[in-house]
């Protein structure tokens, strides 16, 4: 067993997340078998990988799922450890039918019991942990839109702000105008020390084209990254947050469009279902290199 792994010796894998071009989506890293690894080892691959986040698999609890389809899986951005990360578990889960055929994988990750269903045409499709949302101090906001540059007057008022948990927490904002979205120019150290006093994974900036159409984009800095392309961790809490105001109908699939302005451009597609707090999201993925 090799007990160094590194970027470039052929132990990482890379995918990118919601795109079946290689050049879009959101790129991570897949470690099928991370069981060598310490954390900071684990962190180290993240850092020299660069992405925003790697997938680290390792054996599954006792009694998780069937043997070879279920995993312990772990999240490390080049900075730090991540609860939950979307795009990467859609990666993993490609990586792995790809190798022992479509059908459900189970993972337990720090969120909680993550299935994910692949189908024959690698479209994963993951389930998130029970979602909820929580309201955000003034203070909080007032110091958010500041890092952001943006004013009080660019918020669409239709959508409250808030903080939409389903297996990681994101702060919502969104846009009035589809320019404001598209001009992204933060200030990366002040909008991280808000995000770790809130604990926040990312920001999450929306924009509504429809009733069913959102373009959105997630500024990233505690991660030492400044925009991820494609959150599939912050599709699901969305989702959760535009039913639980009644944004969307309790039972709606929804289209976002992210990474275009970034020069990625993927594709989220987010279900919700009567009677099911869960959020599903879907999404294909492809190989690099």
């Amino acid at each position: 067993m090799k007990t160094t792994i590194t970027p470039d010796n052929g132990d990482v894998l890379r995918y990118t997340a919601f795109s079946s071009d290689p050049a879009g989506g959101n790129p991570a890293g897949v470690v099928l078998d991370a069981s060598a690894l310490d954390d900071t080892a684990r962190l180290a691959v993240a850092a020299g990988l660069g992405y925003s986040e790697t997938a680290f698999l390792t054996a599954p609890p006792e009694g998780l799922g069937e043997p070879g389809r279920a995993f312990t899986l772990r999240f490390f951005s080049p900075l730090a450890e991540v609860s939950f990360c979307g795009h990467a578990t859609v990666a993993t889960a490609v990586a792995l039918a790809e190798r022992r055929g479509p059908g459900e994988f189970v993972f337990a990750t720090a969120a909680g019991t993550i299935p994910v269903e692949v189908d024959e045409r690698l479209r994963a499709t993951l389930t998130s942990v029970d979602p909820h949302t929580e309201e955000v101090p003034e203070a909080s906001l007032a110091e958010a839109l500041s890092a952001l540059n943006w004013q009080p007057e660019d918020l669409d008022p239709a959508f409250p702000v808030r903080i939409a948990y389903a297996g990681a927490r994101h702060l919502i904002l969104a846009a009035g105008t589809r320019t404001r979205l598209a001009d992204l120019d933060y200030d990366f150290d002040s909008l991280a020390t808000l995000m770790r006093a809130h604990d926040l994974t990312t920001v999450q900036l929306v924009w509504r084209e429809s009733e069913t159409v959102f373009h959105v984009r997630d500024p990233f800095p505690v991660g030492g990254v400044v925009e991820d392309p494609a959150t599939g961790a912050a599709a699901a809490a969305l989702g959760a947050y535009l039913r639980e105001y009644g944004l969307v109908p309790t039972t709606a699939r929804l289209t976002l469009h992210q990474g275009a302005d970034m020069g990625r451009p993927g594709l989220l597609g987010v279900e919700l279902r009567e009677g099911d707090r869960r959020v599903r999201v879907t999404g294909t993925a492809t190989r690099i290199g």
